[in-house]
């Protein structure tokens, strides 16, 4: 397919024409050519002196002073913005980015609309400067971790490094980041402290902060902790501020990334109502980008759950719709831990492809296991169709990663669900009670806190967790609850089942 032609300005970049003027040719070699283009496909942020000498000199080793020419020469060819100021910005030590007053858009595509993220070096604050690869050594840490998230972007380590000392607000500007995280260390003796903060780039504001402190001696284990917790806590803090500010700044938008934020505030309250009201946001987003793994995952995850729940159908059949869904959005997502994530779970629980759908929800978790979906969806994948004590691990990962935090009830109701499968009854109820206070509109919570109270003889319990459930579900049976399960192991369902018969739910 023929690439898109870039505009800015009174300028049209034509990959099969050259830079045009007003429809009319400028002169520009084809390293002229192979810059500018470099350069607005970055979008404003900054690309590297190495990435734009790998461009235009691919394979060949070049003195940096010939980019400088080419950039120089470019400019010069351009000209003044309409604003006066250049239209090609250089970013002292580290390379160049496109800006002027006229954003760069690609004619056959929307702009990129994910927050994105700089993680700034440590400063050591011990006075050693002998430590200050060990500071660099967990930022880099942290930067690997981070990028294996797709709901945000992370600039490159070239780029975020260059700044040191400098106030967050400017360096926000500078490489076009709405969040940063940044932090310190010191070391006394044999004793380390790590600070870490996420800062809001344009306020300058504090978002979150935590110090971790650890010994020199296990120094390893230290930074893995603190990479595996940093990691963890950014993607959801991101995520909701986001969700917030797209509520704030462009309550009515139909950007697509608003649309993504708006759908996953409801899905996530596990309300009927709202689950219908994020599938038919995701439609709406998927009209204009058909293609948006994001979306197409999304409302896969909408109607996977509302098969499973039992809730009515909003298509004229839920489970093809689900699975031509599960199947676009991998296609389009492929590695992007989330997507297979929501997609897994749907081939398992609503397809009944139970052997693919495990391999994806596997490969979601080896793709990113500091996401604690992805883990816990992995954990879900191991209960109904793998080992269930690797169900167990998996769950008790996702429960140390996000300990007391959203989305813990799901992790903390597997757990649940496991106990009822070994007959561990006690058990199950201490962690489904957990559940119920991180989430009470979870259902599956209610589904393990009836049957196991109702195996120990505790009838009472079992009948007022009942009550709470007709509430969300008034016409709940037995039979919907079945439907909406794996089969390949019917023991794995079959001891949730026989104690809601006991206290009570009706079989149809």
């Amino acid at each position: 397919m023929a690439e898109a032609p870039h505009a800015f300005g009174e300028f049209v970049l034509d990959p099969g024409r050259g830079l045009l003027r007003n429809k009319r040719a400028i002169a520009l070699g084809q390293r002229g050519i192979a810059l500018l283009e470099a350069l607005l496909e970055a979008r404003g942020s900054i690309v590297s002196k190495d990435a734009l000498m790998e461009r235009v000199w691919p394979g060949i080793a070049v003195e940096e002073s010939n980019l400088t020419v080419q950039v120089a020469a470019l400019r010069k060819a351009l000209g003044p913005a309409p604003d006066g100021q250049e239209w090609i910005a250089t970013v002292p030590r580290v390379g160049y980015r496109f800006i002027g007053t006229n954003a760069e858009t690609r004619v056959a595509s929307p702009p990129e609309l994910r927050p994105a993220l700089a993680v700034l070096p440590f400063n050591n604050l011990s006075g050693d400067p002998r430590q200050d690869y060990f500071a660099d050594g967990i930022v880099d840490e942290i930067i690997a971790a981070l990028s294996r998230f797709r709901s945000f972007a992370v600039v490159a380590r070239d780029c975020s490094f260059a700044y040191r000392g400098i106030d967050v607000r400017k360096i926000a500007a500078k490489l076009g980041v709405r969040y940063v995280l940044e932090g310190s260390i010191r070391q006394a003796g044999n004793r380390l402290r790590i600070v870490a903060e996420l800062v809001e780039g344009q306020s300058g504001t504090h978002m979150w902060a935590q110090t971790f402190d650890g010994a020199l001696d296990e120094v390893f284990d230290f930074q893995d902790r603190i990479t595996d917790r940093v990691a963890t806590l950014i993607e959801p803090l991101i995520q909701s501020a986001e969700i917030e500010r797209s509520r704030r700044e462009r309550p009515g938008s139909v950007a697509t990334y608003d649309i993504y934020l708006q759908a996953l505030a409801k899905i996530s309250t596990e309300i009927e109502s709202d689950n219908a009201a994020a599938y038919a946001l995701l439609m709406q987003g998927l009209a204009v980008e058909p293609d948006n793994a994001q979306l197409l995952a999304h409302a896969t995850w909408a109607l996977e759950h509302r098969y499973t729940m039992g809730w009515p159908a909003l298509t004229d059949d839920d489970v093809q719709a689900c699975a031509a869904l599960a199947r676009r959005a991998l296609e389009h997502g492929a590695g992007d831990a989330m997507v297979m994530a929501h997609c897994g779970v749907a081939l398992m629980q609503t397809v009944k492809d139970y052997d693919w759908g495990l391999a994806v929800l596997q490969a979601a978790a080896e793709s990113n296991p500091n996401n604690p979906l992805a883990v816990v969806r992995a954990g879900l994948g191991h209960l109904h169709c793998g080992n269930v004590e690797d169900a167990l691990n998996h769950y008790h990962r996702a429960n140390r990663l996000t300990p007391g935090d959203r989305g813990a009830h799901l992790s903390l109701c597997g757990i649940a669900h496991a106990h009822v499968v070994l007959g561990e009854y006690d058990q199950a109820l201490a962690w489904a009670s957990r559940a119920l206070a991180s989430n009470p509109n979870f259902e599956p919570t209610l589904w393990m806190l009836i049957a196991a109270n109702a195996h120990l003889g505790h009838m009472e319990d079992a009948h007022r967790h009942l009550a709470g459930l007709k509430r969300l579900t008034p016409d709940i049976t037995v039979e919907r609850i079945r439907a909406g399960q794996p089969g390949k192991y019917p023991d794995r369902i079959a001891g949730i089942l026989e104690g809601l018969r006991l206290a009570g739910v009706p079989e149809r």
